[in-house]
């Protein structure tokens, strides 16, 4: 059995993202979730073998025998690892899990103009406060 259920590939420069992957770091007591920042300036796309900026399109994991997922998809097995197997299922109710999955679609696309992240009309990803704080120690 591998060490985790689900590497998360998350933005944490995004305000919102972060405080919930804060949240969930905190749920998860037996460490099934590696998270990995892709706004960290250490981080390194060509370990994961896509994109920055596709990674940074929508939220992805990566299983532990090496499948990537992404969307609705990360979220149910990261609710699922920190024990909300109830909520989980509701997610893949027959109305529910299409909603989802364009409710999802719609903040994913517009999420740094919804985060404050956009100014003079460019939403260029951001560092994240750990990136930054990296960068100046």
């Amino acid at each position: 059995m591998s060490a985790f259920d689900i590497e998360v590939f998350y933005d944490g420069a995004c305000p919102l993202c972060a405080r919930e992957i804060r949240m969930l770091r905190g749920l998860d007591r037996a460490q099934r979730i590696r998270f990995t920042d892709i706004a960290d300036d250490r981080f390194d796309a060509r370990e994961v073998g896509a994109p920055v900026e596709v990674l940074a399109a929508r939220i992805h994991g990566r299983l532990p025998d090496g499948r990537m997922i992404e969307g609705v998809e990360v979220f149910r097995r990261m609710y699922a690892a920190v024990g909300f197997p109830r909520l989980v299922a509701m997610t893949r109710w027959p109305v529910v899990a299409p909603a989802l999955e364009i409710a999802y679609g719609v903040f994913a696309r517009y999420r740094r103009r919804l985060t404050g992240q956009c100014s003079g009309g460019t939403c260029a990803p951001a560092r994240s406060p750990e990136a930054r704080e990296a960068q100046r120690t």
